[in-house]
């Protein structure tokens, strides 16, 4: 098994990873955000990759999501651990909260949200956007690795586009649908996890209120200096989940495109089918 870590550099800089090197990918989709670094932990192969680049130079609707996925797959990748900074958007959700969520709402306007397409027709199932046994495996890690940190599980990650942070209005709206959390990088790259047939869950930590709370105002300082706060805890999350990935874990995501494929493989471009052979070639 090769697990994925997608996350700020934060994460892979505490991360006591072993025989560690970089490996440049090209992909169909473009440059991925950053090299991929591989290494060892607790016995399990690793690969990382930092969603926004090494310096965080790519803002949430431009990231690399496309590649960044399709270069773990061909590292070997068959599992992905995800971090995300999000607001709160319930008074019991404060800032410095672990969440694990179990749903997502997707309010993006301008990504590519699949890998396919141009002459070939994928209608892939998304009623549980989050694998269930890998949200299962962060959960308990979580629950594990944290002493003084509250961990929500379950829950809805809605995404917005950004990178403006939500109006007051938008603000309440969420909160009124009964959603938990809300961010701006959990789509496409969870769609496009499933796609790629890789098993997939998030830990997410709270930075803020986002502005629906009377007193509170977001600003990149407090949602920094949360982020900050919230770093030893996620990382320690990860590191447990890693330690600890049964060998006998199973996961739907991994036949996720069996059944999904509407256009006759005779029908598809040779174009388009040489670009998605890593992703769908045994299908073809």
């Amino acid at each position: 098994m090769t697990i994925g870590v997608i996350g700020g550099s934060g994460i892979y800089e505490a991360l006591p990873l072993g025989n560690t090197r970089k490996t440049e990918v090209s992909t169909p989709y473009g440059e991925p955000s950053e090299a991929v670094t591989l290494g060892e932990l607790g016995g399990r192969d690793v690969a990382f990759l930092p969603r926004h680049g090494a310096d965080h130079q790519h803002p949430p609707t431009d990231a690399a999501y496309r590649a960044n996925i399709y270069a773990l797959k061909s590292v070997g990748v068959d599992r992905v651990i995800a971090t995300n900074a999000v607001g709160s958007l319930r008074e019991d959700l404060p800032p410095r909260t672990l969440v694990v969520p179990d749903q997502i709402f997707d309010r993006t306007k301008h990504r590519s949200p699949s890998f396919f397409g141009d002459g070939m027709v994928v209608h892939m199932g998304f009623a549980d956007p989050y694998c269930p046994e890998m949200a299962a495996h962060l959960a308990e890690s979580a629950r594990e690795a944290t002493d003084d940190t509250p961990v929500q599980t379950d829950g809805t990650y809605v995404c917005i586009e950004g990178p403006q942070y939500s109006t007051r209005a938008e603000s309440e709206f969420y909160r009124e649908q009964g959603w938990d959390i809300v961010g701006m990088t959990a789509i496409p790259e969870a769609k496009l996890a499933r796609e790629a047939e890789l098993s997939y869950a998030t830990v997410a930590g709270v930075t803020d209120y986002d502005v629906w709370k009377a007193d509170s105002e977001v600003t990149l300082d407090e949602v920094l200096e949360n982020a900050a706060a919230n770093r030893d805890a996620i990382n320690a999350v990860v590191e447990r989940a890693i330690r600890t990935m049964p060998d006998d874990f199973e996961s739907e995501a991994w036949n996720a495109l069996e059944g999904t494929i509407n256009t006759p493989p005779e029908s598809i471009p040779e174009a388009t089918r040489e670009r998605v052979d890593l992703l769908a070639g045994d299908y073809l």
